[in-house]
C-alpha cells in the first residue's frame, strides 16, 4: 500500500513538473531608438540610390516562466535622450535618436535592470549594444566569434562587468526549446539571431541585422556595410530554412513599417 502511495506521489510530481515545463510566456517589443538615413542604397546596393529611409531599432524583453527575464539587444545609447535633435553618424549618413531610456521603458512594465537575468546581443554594433553597461548583474550571452571581433576593434563596443556566456554556433539556451540562439554570421563575424517559441503566437525569429529591410529579405540582398557577403547569403538561407521548418515569422529589427505594425510594450506577445 505504501509503495502505491509513493508511486502516486511520484506521478503527481512528474505531472506538475510537466505542467511547469519551461516556456516563454511574454515577449515585449520595446522602442530602443530610431534612425534616419539619407541614402537607403548603403544597405541595398544599387537600389533606391539617394532615397531617404527611417530605421526602427527595437529591444525585446522576454519572460521565461522558470528562468526569468532575458533582454535581447539594448539599442542606441540612452545618452541620446538628452539630445532631442539626435546625433549624426557620418559613416552611415544616419542621424540616431532616442526618446526614452531603456530603464524608463522597463519601469513601465514593473521591471528593473537588476531583474534582467540574461542579456543576449545579436552583435556589437553600437545601435544594438548602447546600454549593455546598464545591466551589470545579467549574464551576457553572445557568440564567441563576436566577442573576439569586438575585442579587436580600436574602440571597444562596451566594457562589461557581466559574467560572460560565450557560445559557438546554435544553442538551445535553456534546454527546453523555448529560446534558441542561431548563428547567423556575415553582417559581423559572430552575428546571431534568436528563435523564440510562443504558445499562442507561434515561433518568431528576431533577425538582429542578418537582414535590414523586408525588401532586402525578399530579394536576398546583402547590405554594403557588411563583413562577409557569402556568409550573409548563407545565413539568410539558413533563416529561410528555419522559418519553413518551424512555420515561424521573421521580425526584421530595422524594418520600420513592420515594426510599426507590431504591438509594443506594455502590450506583449504570448
Amino acid at each position: 500500500m505504501r509503495t502505491v502511495f509513493w508511486a502516486l506521489n511520484l506521478i503527481l510530481v512528474v505531472l506538475a513538473t510537466s505542467a511547469r515545463a519551461g516556456e516563454v510566456d511574454r515577449l515585449y517589443v520595446i522602442d530602443c531608438g530610431w534612425a534616419h538615413a539619407a541614402d537607403q542604397s548603403l544597405w541595398s546596393p544599387g537600389v533606391n540610390v539617394g532615397v531617404p529611409i527611417d530605421f526602427s531599432d527595437n529591444c525585446y524583453l522576454i519572460h521565461h516562466n522558470t528562468e526569468g527575464y532575458l533582454l535581447w539587444d539594448t539599442g542606441i545609447t540612452d545618452r541620446l535622450v538628452a539630445v532631442p535633435d539626435g546625433i549624426n553618424v557620418p559613416a552611415l549618413s544616419q542621424t540616431w535618436h532616442r526618446s526614452q531610456t531603456l530603464a524608463a521603458a522597463l519601469a513601465t512594465l514593473g521591471v528593473k535592470p537588476a531583474d534582467v537575468r540574461y542579456l543576449a546581443i545579436s552583435h556589437v554594433h553600437p545601435d544594438h549594444v548602447g546600454n549593455v553597461e546598464e545591466f551589470p548583474d545579467a549574464i551576457l550571452i553572445m557568440q564567441k566569434a563576436e566577442w573576439e571581433y569586438g575585442q579587436k576593434l580600436p574602440l571597444k563596443p562596451f566594457s562589461p562587468k557581466n559574467k560572460l556566456e560565450l557560445i559557438e554556433g546554435d544553442k538551445d539556451l535553456f534546454g527546453d526549446g523555448s529560446l534558441t540562439m542561431l548563428s547567423t554570421p556575415g553582417h559581423t563575424p559572430g552575428h546571431q539571431s534568436l528563435l523564440v517559441r510562443l504558445k499562442k503566437t507561434g515561433d518568431v525569429v528576431l533577425s538582429g541585422d542578418a537582414v535590414h529591410f523586408q525588401s532586402n529579405w525578399d530579394d536576398r540582398r546583402v547590405p554594403g556595410f557588411n563583413a562577409d557577403k557569402a556568409q550573409s547569403t548563407a545565413s539568410m538561407e539558413k533563416l529561410a530554412h528555419v522559418l519553413a521548418n518551424k512555420h515561424a515569422q521573421l521580425w526584421i529589427n530595422h524594418d520600420k513599417p513592420s515594426s510599426d505594425a507590431r504591438r509594443h510594450a506594455p502590450e506583449f506577445y504570448d
